[in-house]
């Protein structure tokens, strides 16, 4: 607990120490009598003690004409009841209502720490080597691109970068939700936000502070909060129309029916009996429970999600993202592993060595997998001085300059555009088709695998609902056909360029029935339209570009393609939680104010209409944090 949930759960218990020996006396279970006045004045000390911010708060917003809300209904039926000599029940009102908000903010206050502890991802330090080699803490913010840092055993690594020496194992859990430690040696990529386990580090940050990894999801979890759901923005119109409505009609109930009684004769006016029915009404009606639960059921979700390594930025997008029922994916990086490997060199005319080092002069610009995998296979280093006019074509590959010669990669599509003579591959894999000096040089085979869980992802996302799924890909046919097979999706689209992969989104979109959903899976640049364009874009975290994860809606930051249908299941469970709250509150109040407006409700019974409803509604919400048993 904070400080100040410590002095409201203090002033609350020594309210009720206070309110319970006077309540005893009150009702005549303690042979003391008190005369009515020393019983108002003593039953004022637990009212006050428990409520006076209360007080304070709807004066104020009287003041700023702001006066409806839950601070004046509770204000006005409780001073009401009091005037009405009901002390005890006032009092006791009051007491189990800051109860109430106490265990609403212990709750609120559980669901941000749960996010908040991804606030520990980013160190406040740095160890900066300097030029005569030594250890200077600095701050992550003033260093550099290019700049080498040294991360001891037991520290998180403060910015993105390479290991340049030394070898440890990478605790990622805080980036992906996954426990299971990481390798890391000279060569490879290291993110921001790891806890390096056992072996000192030398890296070369390749990002800011700003833009590196730790950065970014902190950014996208503080901003997720601000962009609220329908369902919230709905409990937000609904609060606004109905606080002031209910406090029009307590005022109703309390004047016209002793009225019309005065003056028709009926019955008794009764003004006394009709004001504590109003009173009651008013605790009744008091919104909390569904203006503090459903924002917090959407606010748990984001949480609970981001503990398993899933990012939503927005409620709205996890909103969205339950009613999902078309989903399109990307093949290379996204379903497959991206690590891919030359696996043959045929119908070459010149020398299979000199043939891939064009390749990897070629493609040494660009970042994708497949021409890292031409500059592996080539293995040796690249002087980019002999590389000119570089163009990459979308959807068909690049053709550059490499000492004085023209050299082109790519598929088929290209080769027709130069209006060169290739020779088909029947081999599965992607066919890089090569052409050198305005004449054809033979093709490379390079051949990309299924990641570990992108079989079961396809069958989870099937049980999860989902009615159509689609393979998307600038792949040629062959290669795109195979991946689908093994994955067991019938629907396969390739050799498609951005633009036509925008155009395929467009079709899915409007083939979406009434209240449907469809979400784009990708991870590269040429991705970065779609996932704009689709209802729900789903970005690779941790290997996809940087236009990816900002253009998406939700981001996997461990890759794995089997966190789609859990962060669906997150969706769908919070979405469920958040209409069980809102029939159960509705339900609950709309009896209890008919038996109010009817005399058969009493100040006991409004207090758990109000803060009884309050407090299950927020348990039910918290159910959102426990994604392990989805």
């Amino acid at each position: 607990m904070n400080r100040k949930q410590k002095n409201l759960l203090t002033r609350i218990l020594c309210a009720a120490v206070f309110f319970v020996p006077l309540y005893l006396i009150s009702e005549g279970f303690v042979p003391v009598r008190l005369p009515s006045a020393a019983l108002f004045a003593l039953f004022l000390v637990p009212y006050l003690l428990a409520g006076h911010d209360i007080l304070r708060k709807a004066l104020h917003g009287l003041r700023n004409r702001q006066a409806f809300d839950e601070n004046l209904l509770m204000v006005v039926a409780t001073i009401g009841a009091i005037v009405l000599g009901e002390y005890a029940e006032g009092a006791a009102v009051m007491i189990l209502y800051q109860a109430g908000e106490l265990f609403q903010s212990y709750a609120v206050g559980k669901s941000r720490r749960n996010i908040s502890a991804l606030m520990d991802i980013r160190p406040d330090y740095a160890n900066l080597e300097t030029e005569s080699g030594a250890l200077e803490r600095t701050d992550p913010d003033e260093i550099p691109i290019g700049s080498i840092i040294v991360v001891q055993p037991g520290e998180k690594v403060p910015l993105d970068g390479i290991v340049i020496e030394g070898t440890s194992a990478l605790n990622a859990a805080a980036l992906t939700g996954e426990s299971a430690l990481r390798d890391a040696g000279p060569g490879d990529e290291i993110l921001s936000g790891c806890v390096n386990m056992d072996g000192a580090l030398k890296i070369r940050t390749t990002k800011e502070a700003d833009e590196s990894t730790a950065s970014k999801i902190l950014d996208l979890v503080e901003n997720a909060v601000a962009r609220k759901a329908k369902s919230e923005t709905f409990i937000a119109r609904f609060a606004r129309v109905y606080t002031p409505f209910v406090c029009y009609a307590a005022l109703a109930l309390a004047i016209l029916p002793p009225l019309f009684c005065a003056l028709t004769g009926f019955a008794p006016a009764n003004w006394s009996a009709w004001i504590f029915r109003a009173c009651t009404f008013l605790v009744i009606s008091c919104p909390c429970a569904l203006v503090i639960s459903i924002p917090l059921s959407f606010f748990a979700g984001i949480g609970g999600a981001s503990h398993r390594g899933i990012l939503v930025k927005g409620a709205n997008y996890l909103e969205t993202l339950a009613d999902v029922r078309v989903i399109a994916f990307d093949k290379t990086g996204t379903m497959t592993k991206g690590s891919f490997s030359v696996t043959g060199v045929h119908h070459n005319t010149m020398d299979e060595g000199a043939l891939l080092e064009y390749a990897a002069l070629a493609e040494c610009a660009s970042s994708h997998p497949v021409s890292r995998s031409l500059r592996d296979a080539h293995g040796k280093p690249l002087d980019r001085n002999r590389v000119t006019d570089i163009h990459e074509r979308g959807g068909e590959g690049v053709t550059a300059t490499v000492d004085g010669v023209a050299v082109a990669v790519g598929n088929e599509k290209l080769m027709e555009r130069l209006g060169l003579s290739y020779r088909p591959c029947h081999h599965v894999g992607t066919i890089l088709h090569m052409g050198v000096g305005g004449a054809y040089g033979g093709h490379i085979v390079v051949s990309d695998e299924l990641k570990e869980h992108s079989v079961e992802a396809v069958r989870e996302l099937r049980r999860a609902g989902v009615e159509k799924i689609v393979l998307l890909t600038g792949d040629a046919p062959s290669a795109a056909e195979r991946v689908a097979a093994e994955l067991g999706v019938t629907d396969c689209r390739a050799g498609l360029l951005p633009a036509d992969k925008v155009a395929c989104a467009e079709e899915l979109l409007k083939g979406c029935k009434k209240g449907q959903r469809f979400a784009f899976v990708g991870d590269g640049i040429n991705d970065a339209p779609v996932l704009s364009r689709a209802d729900v874009g789903i970005a690779m975290g941790a290997l996809g570009s940087d236009a990816a994860i900002e253009a998406a809606d939700v981001v996997l930051m461990d890759d794995d393609p089997l966190k789609i249908p859990t962060a669906i299941r997150i969706a769908r469970k919070c979405l469920r939680i958040v209409r069980e709250n809102l029939v159960f509150t509705l339900t609950v109040k709309a009896v209890c104010l008919v038996l109010a407006a009817v005399g058969m409700a009493n100040m006991w019974l409004a207090i758990a209409a109000d803060v009884g409803v309050m407090v299950l509604a927020v348990l039910n919400a918290m159910r959102c944090l426990m994604v392990e048993k989805l």
